[in-house]
């Protein structure tokens, strides 16, 4: 394994009962990479996470910075924030984040920790007063709390409005300059689009596209192109055109060969008021992608 593998996942297999979540998957990150695991509800991503962090059983090998996960998180090598995770009732912010400072054999200095984190004047507020953004600001910062080269969120960005939200991402792109390897789970296909180096697909327990979100993008067939038109106008039999979807005056055709369908929309002399050619989002890509696929547990 090269010294500069952050995480190093091999075969690896969970199963609940009769339900296989997680089949044999393999996934290698490099060290300061910011990695999106993308798929449906029980697609395996949030198991994934789980596994590396050694919270469910598992077959095949996982190696945090070339150590089990059980002996990187003693270390302080693994920090996470995860969908579910909770901070306890009747204490303060200050309090909570002490008792987890301490846990660790080298803690990130409080001051920086706070600015990091975004939790400047919340050290002496109540747990239970937070709002769910801040709450989502404390939990992050006790994931850093023992500087974490590694840090693993499951839905991070969950309980954020969207100034929240890009608050958290620029952290995290503040992180990653710093060399911490960042890896998310998340249906915010735009923040994925947004802030990720790489974009790893999963469905079906397996990983189906790993590339750049372009990459992952470049693979879906199919373009758009979308103008504005009076309702009800002609435009069946178009050549290329798969698809006709209208909203409100304005209407997007998904083409295959979009030379051939605009070559075809001009040839009457047709005006296209506000028109746009695009090309796959990743949403496109990664329905396309776990379209046929399914698993057995929500995951």
């Amino acid at each position: 394994m090269l010294a500069e593998t952050a995480l190093d996942i091999r075969d690896l297999t969970v199963r609940y009962g009769a339900a296989t979540a997680v089949a044999g998957l393999d996934l290698q990150l490099r060290a300061g990479e910011t990695v999106a695991l993308l798929g449906p509800n029980g697609a395996g991503k949030s198991t994934v996470v789980n596994a590396v962090l050694g919270l469910v059983p598992s077959t095949g090998t996982v190696r945090v910075l070339g150590r089990p996960p059980a002996e990187a998180i003693r270390a302080g090598s693994v920090g996470a924030m995860l969908q579910h995770g909770g901070l306890p009732g009747e204490t303060r912010v200050g309090e909570v984040l002490h008792l987890v400072r301490r846990s660790y054999p080298r803690a990130w200095p409080l001051d920086d920790l706070v600015v990091t984190a975004g939790i400047d004047g919340l050290l002496g507020r109540p747990v239970d007063a937070l709002s769910g953004g801040q709450r989502q600001r404390v939990m992050l910062a006790l994931a850093l709390a023992g500087e974490p080269p590694l840090l693993l969120l499951d839905e991070p960005t969950s309980a954020m409005d969207v100034e929240g939200r890009r608050a958290f991402w620029t952290t995290m792109r503040g992180l990653a300059e710093r060399g911490t390897t960042v890896v998310f789970a998340t249906h915010h296909l735009e923040e994925a689009d947004a802030v990720a180096d790489r974009v790893v697909v999963v469905a079906g327990g397996r990983v189906v596209a790993d590339g750049t979100a372009a990459e992952v993008k470049s693979g879906t067939s199919g373009r758009t192109v979308s103008f504005t038109a009076a309702p009800g106008a002609a435009l069946e039999g178009l050549p290329g055109v798969s698809a006709t979807e209208w909203r409100g005056d304005r209407v997007q055709l998904t083409t295959d060969d979009v030379e051939a369908t605009l070559r075809a929309l001009l040839a009457d002399g047709r005006r296209l008021p506000d028109l746009t050619v695009g090309g796959a989002t990743l949403e496109d890509a990664v329905l396309s992608l776990t379209a046929r696929t399914t698993i057995g547990v929500d995951r």
